[in-house]
């Protein structure tokens, strides 16, 4: 089911359609929270509050038109509001301070046209990435955010994003291309 029929099934209050949102953003939902609040049951507390709210808002998300947006940026502030509730030490979040769960690709390398060991190679790649290169790259790359919507998200510029992509992605390139052949880098200069 696409998100445009969630949508539309949410506004006639299928409670199907929840679940059907829920099965295609709990997991990622989860990890932002996670990122924000360093803990497990307050992450999933987050993620439950972002679908109840969902729920009571379900015939306005109809008119949404960019509901993964709105899901991302509830949970942000869904988080930030029980960091301020629940935490003792620190009162807001910080991108630096992200903790996020180990980073796993979620294609099989059969997809990927990839063997089992350079997909640990990326894996491994992706989670010695600063926590914040981290989270952005996993918004724009496993998630499908636009850098415009991550920009907005984590209240940084596109610039920004844009920069912690490109590095994420030449700190990938360095990795595996020590153990791959050069000829598997078709795009590499001379």
């Amino acid at each position: 089911m696409d998100i445009k029929a969630i949508q539309n099934q949410l506004h006639y209050n299928d409670q199907r359609a929840l679940r059907a949102l829920y099965d295609l953003y709990g997991t990622k939902l989860y990890q932002l929270a996670f990122a924000i609040v360093k803990n497990r049951e307050l992450a999933e507390e987050v993620v439950e509050d972002v679908f109840i709210q969902a729920w009571n808002k379900r015939r306005r998300l109809a008119e949404l038109e960019n509901l993964p947006f709105y899901l991302y940026t509830t949970t942000k502030n869904v988080s930030c509001s029980y960091l301020r509730k629940y935490s003792r030490t620190s009162k807001t979040f910080s991108l630096d301070e992200a903790a996020l769960p180990y980073y796993q690709l979620s294609k099989p390398p059969e997809d990927l046209m990839i063997t089992g060991e350079t997909i640990q190679l990326i894996n491994r790649a992706i989670n010695d990435l600063p926590p914040k290169c981290r989270l952005i790259f996993k918004l724009v790359k496993e998630d499908g955010l636009k850098y415009r919507e991550v920009a907005d998200l984590l209240h940084i510029s596109i610039k920004t994003v844009e920069n912690q992509v490109g590095i994420a992605l030449k700190k990938i390139h360095e990795v595996i291309k020590i153990y791959l052949p050069s000829s598997v880098f078709f795009l590499q200069k001379p």
